[in-house]
């Protein structure tokens, strides 16, 4: 940040990710008293990470469907907001500490500097008040659903 030229716009922006999708639950069936009755649990899930950012100051936001949660889907993450930082502007990227966001092997864009949140602090993220709201309308979305065939 002390490269950056006097008078430089500064942008906030909040970044977090979440899985959404299937995976299913107990399973319970009737039966006579004393019997133990064979009843399979189907144990195949399908879900995907959707990772999100948002300026609030600008209202705007960036979000990618991705099939893991890892470093190659983060560097894309963060291409993403890079081009959709305001030009000629530089972005603060509020984040949590998950592995594949401190790892040295992401190339952050030049107007993109990370800010890592201190442990455990989820409170801190504005992003996080966005997952409750939306999680329930993208588990029904059928790209997600179809996600995990598309490598």
């Amino acid at each position: 940040m002390s490269r950056l030229a006097p008078g430089t716009p500064i942008e906030v922006w909040f970044q977090d990710e979440m899985r959404v999708g299937q995976k299913n639950s107990l399973v319970y069936q009737w039966a006579k008293t004393g019997s133990r009755p064979r009843q399979p649990k189907d144990q195949r899930y399908e879900n995907a990470y959707v990772f999100g950012a948002v300026c609030p100051g600008r209202d705007t936001g960036v979000a990618l469907i991705m099939p893991y949660a890892n470093t190659e889907a983060m560097q894309a993450h963060l291409d993403a907001i890079g081009r959709a930082v305001a030009p000629g502007a530089h972005a603060l990227l509020i984040l949590d500490k998950a592995g594949w966001h401190t790892t040295r092997k992401l190339d952050p864009p030049g107007n993109l500097t990370l800010v890592p949140l201190p442990p455990a602090c989820p409170e801190l993220n504005s992003a996080e008040n966005i997952w409750p709201v939306s999680a329930p309308n993208l588990s029904r979305q059928p790209s997600v659903r179809r996600l995990h065939r598309h490598p």
